[in-house]
Parts: C-alpha cells; structure tokens; sequence
C-alpha cells in the first residue's frame, strides 16, 4: 500500500475496515508518517482495534510522539511505556526526553529512577538527558552519582556523555573535576574545548582561560565569543578589540551578533568611534538585520562615543523596535543633551514603557531643566502606566529639582519616599547645593554622604570643593587631614582620545607619549590664550583635588582632560571636533577652560566625563555649568 502524509486519514480508514493483525508493518509506517497529534491518535485506535498493543516497536514510537509533540500528552505516554511487558531503553529515554522538553526536570529524574528499578541499563542519551536536568537544577549530588553510575556502566568515552558532564561541572563551579574529565577524554571536540573555556571564564581564571585558548587546536565562533564576552564583563576592554581583530586576521570564523554586540560594548567605553562606525558598516554589508538587541548595541556605542547622528541612524535602521532600542535611544538622546527630543522621542513609543524608560526621561527633564514635566511624568509613571517609582526615580527628581535650585520641593520629596537615600542621591545634592550655594544645607549633606560612604574619595572632595567656594578653608584643610590620616587611595584620573583609529590615553602630568614635546608646547600656548583672554586659573581646583594631592599637585594645565584636548589640537585638521572621554568627573577649572578654547580654536570639544557629556562650543557648554 502507497501511503502518503495527504493519504494518512485514507490509509487508517483502509485498515480499521479490514482489521487484519497483518496491517502491522502498516502501522510502523504510517507511524513514520505521522506528523501531527491528531494522527498519532488515529494511528492509536487503529493499534487498540487491529489488536497490535503487543509489539514493542510502534508502541515506542508512539510514545515518541506523544512525549515530545506539542501538544501531545505525557500522561498518555507513560501509560503506553508502562504497559509494555518490556519497554527498551528508547522508551524509557522518550519519557525522560518530553518531560526535559516540558519543563518538568523532577518527573524525569523519577522516571529515570523507575527505569533504573526495572533493570533497564541507560545509555549514553539517557545519561546526557538526564546531566542537563542535573545541570539546569544545580543537582550537585545528584549528578555525581550519575557520573559514578557513568564510570561502573563504561560510558565515560562518549564524546556527548563527557561534554555533558565538563558542562555539569562547570555550572556546578567543580572546576578541578571538569578538568579532570577533559584530561581523561580519549578525543576531544569544538565543543569540549568551548566547555572548558565556559569552566574557567566562569571561575574567573583569566590565566586558565587564555592558555587554553591559546591551546586550542580549532576554533569557531563560540570560542572567540566566549574570549571577547569574558574580557569586556571584566572591564578589558582594550583586550576585547584586540582579540576581535586578531580573530578577523586569522579569518577561521565570521563574528556573528554575540560578538558584535560584545565588541561594540567594548568600543562604547573605550571611545574608538572608528572602529563602532567600521562595525557598523560591517554590519550593513554583510546584510544582518539590525534587531533590538543589535540595534541597542549600536546606539549605545554611537551614545557613549558622543557621536548623535549615527545613533540615530542605528536607531532608523532597527527593524523591530523592542523595548531595549527605544530606551537606548532616549538615553542617548538625554545623555547627549537634547532633552527636548527625548521627550518628543518617549511621546512617539508604540509599545508600554517600563521603569528604565522612565528614568530615561526624568533625566532628560533634569538635563534639560523641565521641571513641570518632570513632574508629570513622575506622576503618571504610577497613575497611567503602572510603574512603581523606585530609587533611582526618586533620585532622577531630586536632580532635577536641585539644579534648579527648588531646594524645598527637594526636602519635600525626600520626606515622601518610601526608601532611604542612597549616595548617588546625595551626591547629586551636594553638587547642586555647591551650584547655587546653598552651604547649610549642602554641609549637612556632605557630612551625611561621607558617613554613608566614609572610604571614597570623591565624597571629600565634593565637600572641600563647597568649603572652598565658602572661603571655609580651615575645613577644607580638616577635610584634607581626614582623607590622610585613612590612607585613602584615589582612583587615577584616565582621558583618552582617539586619532586616525588609534585610542591614546593620558594621565595627568603624563611625559610617557611619543610626542609629548608637541603636546606640551601646545598645553604651554593654550595657557597663554587663557590668560590673554582673562581667564583665571580656579586654584582651589588645585589644592582640593585629592589625585593632584597624591601626584604632587601637577598643575592644573597638566590635568589629563587638558593633555587629551592638546593632543587632539595638534593631531587633526582646524575645525575637528574633538572628543574626549574621561573616567572620573571633569573638574571645574577644565570646564571653564574648555568653554574658552571652544570659543578661541573655533573648535566643538565633546567630553564624557563620569557624570554626563559636555558639548562646549562657542564659549558655552551644554551642561549649563552644573554637574
């Protein structure tokens, strides 16, 4: 009989007329063909009537089916298993498979115990089924005894079976008994020497990991993953590129968009825009579609390089826009203070905003200086749209309403929070407290933010910054001796600045560059036009910097920011913006002095300090000198 998928209803129509036992083999055929539930229960009668329940074989596929259709029935399955005088192995492994399958990892483990209590002897699939149940329950003990059970029966040399079990270990942390069983594998694959990258990348042994990586006789696209993943959650983020550019030299695999979202996470904070706008177009050529998750990459790359219009590019080109993109653009867009069309961007949402949208916004309002409409969205984010105002929420306002100096409605919202402040709270006080000197309250603050936080610097220094605009100089020197007298160490001030494709970092006081003599005469004659334009120097920058304190007070035309601007002066053509990216905040006498040469060198200066962009440009800068 010729039986076709179309002619299946036909055929078992056929077969229930003549209900002879000798349609058997057309049983196991039409059970081969059967490609949906509906035919599977046809196939089942057809089984009950024709009295063919008796043989193993299309009882087993049956099972099959119905264990791992979607909407097949487990109960069904375990009862036609259970009813065979003598179910097989296969049998036994379907159960174990559709209930791994239908998230029920605690019936399959039961159902591997039965198996076991009925003499059957698992082989290498049920051992790697039931490892990944072992493995997605964290069973430490449980999945040692099976790995003893592996050993007594002889499977230890599959190839499947060990990979299983170096996984096992390795999300159990064993990593000394994931080794252990690499060592003892008679052939090794990809896939075992991605495992054990997995094992040590977890663990966090960088020096395991690399010489295994470097051990390996192949490599594919996981492996290069594994390598550029693990470097930027590590904060390597020069390492990550270079490992991306060593793979695409080698050439053995294409980076897919794990790794291009891992390396443009890299070039968002190391700032190498060329390198973010080279992905970009190697993207677009080698035709990927650009989804949410690729295209938020892209936009936080383009954000943090203080680069708007490819942002918004990126942005145009996603083409499913989920909740991530939208978020990642109105961040940009605050970040990069264009306030007003973050706003207008969040009224455009065509999807329900969540709380990271809503911090998105208050900052755009708070950048910006929109109170009412901070205060409205504020309002509705519960009213209207179920979010629940959290932290950094609370935090976002009392921002806003600081920088504009609304130092009551500050005390009022802090009264009605639900939470205590935490420091980043403070610290934005204490900022805009210094801003419009408000010095009560902001001593108050201060001296609440250094108990809060008594090991960071940064928390001084805000403080002795306020004394100092006070004239309250015998504080800031008691400030200066506190600091002292805990050992304090400071984080190094870091601004890097890219050229032709190359990120050049400095320090301050910084001689080690190869052009230094260049760079100095440039920050010697950028001295001078501050002078001549009648800027003074704000000295108290000087002695209450605590990192200028540790390197000797280096003056303040050597702070690193200036290095990077002087450099990015005497490396590119009149009228370049330059582009700066510092790790800590820019410090007041930078700022002022960086408004200037804006204005002198007709120049844009983009600099991303810790805090926020700064876009000065003819004499101002876009923060509105509070930050």
């Amino acid at each position: 009989m010729a039986l076709s998928l179309q002619g299946l209803p036909t055929a078992i129509s056929i077969a229930e007329q003549t209900k002879k036992p000798s349609l058997s083999i057309n049983v196991s055929s039409l059970l081969s063909l059967s490609t949906t539930i509906q035919h599977a229960k046809q196939v089942h009668a057809l089984m009950v009537k024709t009295s063919q329940l008796s043989e193993s074989y299309p009882l087993s596929r049956l099972a099959e089916i119905y264990s791992i259709s979607d909407h097949g029935n487990l109960q069904d399955a375990e009862r036609i298993v259970l009813s065979m005088k003598e179910p097989s192995t296969f049998a036994w492994n379907t159960l174990i498979r559709g209930n791994t399958k239908r998230k029920q990892p605690q019936k399959a483990i039961s159902i591997y115990i039965s198996m076991l209590s009925n003499s059957v002897l698992p082989d290498d699939y049920t051992f790697t089924l039931i490892l990944k149940v072992c493995t997605e329950l964290s069973l430490s003990d449980i999945g040692k005894q099976i790995h003893a059970q592996i050993i007594k029966l002889g499977n230890e040399s599959g190839l499947f079976v060990r990979n299983k079990l170096i996984h096992f270990y390795a999300v159990s942390r064993s990593v000394t008994d994931a080794r252990k069983v690499f060592d003892r594998s008679p052939e090794l694959d990809i896939v075992s020497w991605n495992t054990m990258l997995e094992v040590y990348a977890g663990d966090g042994d960088s020096l395991s990991l690399y010489h295994m990586f470097d051990s390996m006789p192949c490599r594919d696209t996981v492996s290069w993953n594994t390598m550029i993943s693990y470097s930027v959650k590590k904060s390597m983020y020069i390492e990550a590129v270079r490992l991306f550019r060593r793979m695409q030299d080698e050439g053995e695999e294409k980076p897919d968009k794990v790794t291009l979202i891992s390396v443009l996470t890299a070039v968002a904070h190391s700032g190498s825009l060329s390198l973010g706008k080279w992905l970009h177009m190697y993207i677009k050529k080698q035709r990927m579609e650009i989804d949410g998750n690729l295209g938020s990459a892209l936009v936080n790359m383009y954000s943090k390089c203080g680069y708007l219009d490819g942002a918004v590019q990126a942005f145009k080109e996603t083409s499913e826009k989920n909740l991530d993109i939208w978020n990642s653009m109105i961040g940009c867009l605050a970040a990069n203070a264009r306030s007003s069309e973050a706003i207008d961007l969040f009224s455009e949402m065509d999807i329900r905003p969540d709380a990271i949208t809503f911090a998105c916004v208050l900052k755009a309002c708070s950048h910006g200086g929109l109170v009412e409409l901070g205060y409205k969205y504020f309002n509705e984010m519960k009213t209207k749209h179920g979010v629940i105002p959290d932290i950094v929420h609370y935090g976002c306002m009392v921002d806003l309403l600081g920088r504009a100096g609304l130092f009551d409605e500050v005390k009022a919202i802090m009264e009605e929070m639900p939470m205590e402040p935490d420091v980043v709270m403070w610290k934005a006080l204490l900022s805009a407290c210094k801003t419009h000197k408000e010095f009560e309250m902001g001593e108050e603050v201060g001296i609440r933010l250094i108990k809060e936080d008594p090991d960071d610097h940064a928390n001084y220094v805000l403080l002795s910054n306020m004394y100092a605009i006070g004239n309250r100089w015998d504080q800031v020197h008691r400030l200066r001796k506190d600091v002292l007298d805990r050992g304090l160490k400071t984080r190094p001030g870091c601004s890097s600045i890219e050229v032709d494709g190359i990120v050049h970092e400095f320090i301050a006081g910084d001689v080690r560059h190869e052009r230094k003599k260049e760079i100095y005469e440039m920050v010697h004659e950028m001295g001078k036009r501050l002078k001549e334009a009648g800027h003074e120097h704000e000295t108290d920058q000087v002695l209450l910097d605590i990192e200028d304190e540790e390197t000797k007070q280096i003056s303040l035309g050597h702070h690193s920011e200036k290095l990077a601007v002087a450099f990015g002066f005497v490396s590119t053509r009149p009228g370049t913006t330059i582009r700066v990216i510092k790790n800590l905040r820019i410090c007041g006498d930078c700022h002022s002095s960086f408004k200037i040469f804006s204005g002198i060198y007709g120049r844009d200066i983009i600099v991303r300090d810790s805090s926020r962009f700064h876009y000065f440009g003819n004499g101002s800068c876009s923060c509105l000198d509070c930050w």
